[in-house]
C-alpha cells in the first residue's frame, strides 16, 4: 500500500487555491473545513423507510432525493485591469455543495471557496443565488455557506460510523452546472489515511466515479442519508481512476455545528502521540499487529489524568474498534473538548477501560514558515532549559514534516520573546508580509539555533 501511495498524486477535485511562503533554501509546497436547530439531526422522523425494507439495491429513490439537494458552486474574484480603473470578475474555480437544511445552509469543501470575493450557487432547477461564507475549517477542508432561500430540498445527515465496507453508495455532484449527476459504487475502505494532514487523514474511500468539479458533493447511502462530503481523488492524471475519498459525515456535521454555535471549530484531543502497533520496530517486541501504540502522553492532558501510559496499546474507543491511527484520529475528530470517551487499552497483556475527558486543541499555524505551535507546559520548558516559548506540534508542509521538529521550543520570533500562542499571533499580525521572519529554536537537547525565512 505504501508503494501505491508513493506512486500517485492526491488531488482535490475543484479549483485549487493556495497560499505559499518561501524558506531561504527551498520553496514551500502545499497539498491539497449559537443555536444549531437549523441543521436537522440525522434522518427526520417522517423519512420514507421503504428502501431500507427492500433486499434489492434500488438507487432511484435515493438519487431522486439527492440530486435536488446538490448544488453547483462558482468561486469568483474581483480583478483589476492594470491599464485602466475598470474591474471585472474572474472565475477562480468551481465545485459542488450539499444543502443540509431547508433554509439554505450548504456544506462544501474549503478549497472550493477559498479566496472568493463572490460565490454563486446554482440549484438543480437552475435557480441562482449569491452565497455568503458562514465559516470554514481548512484543516478538514470543510466550509459552510448560506443562501437566502426557504423550503429547499436537503439531505439529512447519516451516521458515518455505521457505514460498512461493501455497502452501496451514490456520489452526487454538480461539476459543470448542467444539473446534478449521480454515480454508484461501494465503500472500499474506511478511515483511509492518505499521508496528508493528520486532521484529514480519516477518509471514506469509494469506487463511485468522481471527477474534478465534484468537490463538496454528496456521498449518499441507499437510504438517502448523507454519509460523506466528496473531497479528493488519487490519480496521476487528475481524473478519476477508481479511488475517491470523502470526509465522513460525522466529522463534517460536527464542524458545521461548531461554526454555528462557537464561530470556529472546537477540536478535542486525547493528549497522546502514537504509532500503529503493527508498524513498530521488531526490537520493541510488541506482539500486537492492530491498535495504536502510545509513544508519549502529554503532560496535563486528559489521557494523563485518566491514567493512560506510554507503552499502552489503544484498541477501542466508545466501542469503536481502533486498528490504526487514522481510526483514532477520525473518531476523536467527531468529538469536542470536555467530551468523555471510554478508551480501552492493552497493558502488559491485560485490558483496561479508562474514561478520558478530551482537552481543547489550542494551536496557531505559522504559515509563513510552515509550522504549527501550541502552548508549552512548565515541564517542557524546564526540560529544554528555557523560561519561555511555544512548542512545535507539527509541520504544515512536506519539507517541515521531514525535519521532525515536534517538541522543539520557539523562544523568539523577530527577536521578540514569545510565551504563548497569543504572543505568536500578535507578533505576526504586526509584521509586513514582505519582511523576512526570524525564529529562534531550542531543541529538546537545549541547543539554540536561529533561522531566517525570506
Amino acid at each position: 500500500m505504501k508503494k501505491i501511495v508513493s506512486l500517485v498524486m492526491v488531488s482535490m477535485l475543484g479549483g485549487f487555491l493556495s497560499l505559499g511562503s518561501y524558506l531561504i533554501f527551498f520553496d514551500e509546497e502545499l497539498i491539497i473545513v449559537e443555536d444549531t436547530s437549523g441543521i436537522p439531526e440525522y434522518t427526520p422522523v417522517n423519512f420514507n423507510k421503504r428502501m431500507a425494507e427492500s433486499s434489492m439495491a434500488d438507487f432511484t429513490e435515493a438519487a431522486n432525493k439527492s440530486v435536488h439537494a446538490v448544488v453547483h458552486v462558482k468561486n469568483m474574484a474581483v480583478t483589476r485591469n492594470p491599464f485602466s480603473s475598470r474591474t471585472g470578475m474572474a472565475l477562480q474555480g468551481t465545485g459542488s455543495g450539499v444543502i443540509i437544511s431547508p433554509d439554505g445552509y450548504i456544506v462544501t469543501n474549503n478549497h472550493v471557496i477559498q479566496n472568493a470575493n463572490k460565490l454563486q450557487v446554482t440549484l438543480n432547477n437552475n435557480q441562482n443565488y449569491m452565497a455568503k461564507v458562514i465559516g470554514s475549517d481548512p484543516k478538514t477542508d470543510i466550509a459552510l455557506l448560506k443562501i437566502d432561500a426557504e423550503d429547499l430540498d436537503y439531505l439529512p445527515f447519516g451516521n458515518s460510523n455505521n457505514a460498512q465496507i461493501g455497502e452501496w453508495v451514490l456520489a452526487v455532484g454538480n461539476p459543470f452546472n448542467l444539473t446534478s449527476t449521480v454515480t454508484a459504487g461501494i465503500i472500499s475502505a474506511k478511515s483511509r489515511d492518505l499521508g496528508m494532514d493528520a486532521n484529514v487523514s480519516s477518509f471514506i474511500q469509494t469506487d463511485a466515479a468522481i471527477n474534478p468539479g465534484n468537490s463538496g458533493g454528496a456521498l449518499v447511502n441507499i437510504h438517502g442519508e448523507l454519509i460523506g462530503i466528496n473531497t479528493a481523488i488519487t490519480s496521476q492524471t487528475g481524473s478519476y481512476v477508481g479511488y475517491a475519498f470523502a470526509v465522513p459525515s460525522n466529522n463534517a456535521r460536527k464542524i458545521v455545528e461548531d461554526i454555528l454555535e462557537f464561530g470556529d471549530v472546537q477540536q478535542g484531543i486525547l493528549g497522546i502521540r502514537g504509532l500503529q502497533a503493527g508498524k513498530l520496530p521488531a526490537e520493541m517486541e510488541v506482539d500486537v499487529s492492530e491498535g495504536v501504540y502510545v509513544s508519549e502522553v502529554e503532560a496535563g492532558s486528559g489521557a494523563e489524568k485518566a491514567g493512560i501510559k506510554s507503552g499502552d496499546i489503544i484498541n477501542q474507543i466508545d466501542n469503536v474498534e481502533i486498528r490504526k491511527f487514522s481510526d483514532l484520529s477520525g473518531y476523536i475528530g467527531s468529538k469536542r473538548p470536555d467530551d468523555v470517551v471510554k478508551v480501552k487499552v492493552l497493558r502488559n497483556g491485560n485490558e483496561k477501560t479508562l474514561n478520558v475527558r478530551l482537552t481543547k486543541y489550542e494551536v496557531y499555524q505559522i504559515k509563513e514558515i510552515g509550522l504549527e505551535v501550541s502552548n508549552a507546559t512548565a515541564e517542557e520548558l524546564k526540560k529544554s532549559k528555557v523560561e519561555n516559548g511555544v512548542k512545535i506540534t507539527r509541520g504544515l508542509t512536506p519539507q517541515m514534516q521531514s525535519e521532525q521538529l515536534y517538541g522543539t521550543i520557539i523562544t523568539e520570533i523577530d527577536n521578540v520573546p514569545v510565551r504563548n500562542i497569543n504572543d505568536v499571533q500578535r507578533i505576526l499580525s504586526r509584521r509586513d508580509a514582505s519582511d523576512p521572519i526570524s525564529v529562534t529554536f531550542v531543541n529538546p537537547n537545549g541547543e539554540k539555533q536561529k533561522y531566517v525565512w525570506r
